[in-house]
């Protein structure tokens, strides 16, 4: 394992060097598209003939379980870095609007994505049963702000559209996973869950993570206000994150919630009331740093992952179509309602237009597809996700600056 986490971080440290010298893009695009610029010329190496460099590429992404590292590891890390940051007296300001857009929106994206693919494939060649095309529908709906949030700033856009998005996507993550654990377990069980069921299943996943989050963001507050030494500190908060995501393992509550909840606890009250300013900018840096630095490895994966897929016309077809589908999705569930009722929601004129277009898909997506049982319609699933997440992030995110930019102008 330290031989292949040497070379992964070997890998994305030269990317993101080549990106910031030559390239220019923000860097999770850009480790990503280098990445999956390596790898198409790869293959293409291969199919003239020379198959060494595929060979070891292929043996190297097959050493990783992506969704494992993902699921397991960098996702309470990048989730607890995000929520530190949010100030939570802005996100109060909006948080009906948050909440809905999170909830109500994943939710509707889910039902609204399953149904309409498994409609859609129905005038295909492509085989999914319907409770793939709904897993499908959770695991595609939750965003991923960590590249779009960066072009956002850069761009200057509004204050209250960032919080919006990232208040959106750190929980929307949470209530995905939720979702798919759900649809996954109706396709396991040889029965089918009653609402109650579901609604208890809900309740225990969701309401769970949050109290765990609450119970033990409160305790770190405590234990950190009753020191000051900025290595300690740090410290706290680190196995507090890694011990507490274990934890709402064990006892199958949602670890993405809790570690939400906790981070939003941490990084206000915790700043706020608990840290001296030598510890608070010791903290951020920390944070700051392992956010960049995972994000970037995490955005290489995603692109050096197209290897292991396996693509037919037909699915190439389809996956255009379903690029469509998350599109109009997304417009239906968050740009149509921040579009009607725009003062309602107190959003700048012409913020559905980049919450719709922003609404980027990233690796929590592949790591779920990854997740599922290997099988034939797994396959079909994870090539599906992977083709929408690399069209969102170096498509949509390459160019909703611009959007941002005309809103900031009035334009």
């Amino acid at each position: 394992m330290l031989n292949i986490a040497a070379i992964f971080l070997c890998v994305t440290a030269l990317l993101a060097y080549l990106n910031r010298r030559y390239v220019g893009l923000p860097s999770a695009i850009g480790v990503m598209a280098i990445a999956l610029v390596i790898s198409l010329l790869n293959m293409f190496a291969d199919s003239m003939g020379l198959h060494v460099f595929q060979v070891y590429e292929q043996s190297l992404m097959e050493s990783v379980d992506f969704s494992e590292l993902l699921m397991q590891g960098m996702l309470s890390l990048l989730l607890f870095a995000g929520a530190l940051h949010v100030d939570l007296q802005k996100l109060r300001a909006y948080r009906w609007q948050i909440t809905s857009l999170a909830f109500i929106g994943t939710a509707l994206s889910t039902i609204i994505i399953g149904v309409s693919l498994w409609g859609v494939l129905t005038f295909t060649g492509l085989e999914l049963p319907f409770t793939y095309c709904l897993i499908f529908g959770a695991l595609i709906s939750p965003t991923d702000p960590i590249a779009v949030l960066g072009i956002l700033r850069s761009a200057g856009a509004p204050k209250n559209v960032e919080l919006v998005m990232s208040g959106e996507s750190l929980f929307n993550d949470g209530v995905s996973v939720v979702l798919f654990s759900l649809v996954l377990s109706m396709l396991t069980s040889t029965e089918t869950p009653g609402v109650a069921e579901v609604g208890l299943l809900l309740i225990q996943e969701a309401g769970g993570g949050a109290l765990l989050g609450g119970i033990i963001g409160y305790v770190v507050y405590l234990m950190l206000k009753s020191i000051d030494s900025y290595q300690e500190e740090v410290l706290i908060t680190l196995a507090a994150v890694l011990g507490g995501y274990a934890l709402a393992t064990y006892i199958e509550v949602s670890g993405p919630l809790a570690m939400v909840v906790m981070g939003l606890i941490v990084g206000n009250q915790g700043r706020s009331n608990a840290m001296s300013e030598e510890t608070e900018r010791h903290v951020d840096m920390f944070w700051e740093l392992i956010d960049e630095i995972l994000n970037a490895v995490l955005f290489v994966l995603i692109g050096l992952e197209v290897i292991l897929l396996h693509f037919t016309h037909m699915l190439l077809g389809v996956a255009c179509i379903v690029i469509l589908l998350t599109l109009f999705t997304r417009l239906l569930t968050v740009g149509v309602p921040v579009g009607l009722f725009n003062r309602l929601f107190r959003l700048p004129k012409g913020s559905w237009a980049v919450l719709t277009w922003g609404g980027l898909r990233g690796g929590i997506s592949v790591a779920l597809a990854l997740s599922l049982p290997v099988g034939e319609y797994r396959d079909t699933v994870v090539s599906l996700t992977y083709l929408v997440v690399v069209f969102s992030v170096l498509v949509q995110g390459m160019s909703v600056g611009k959007l941002a930019s005309r809103i900031r102008n009035g334009s």
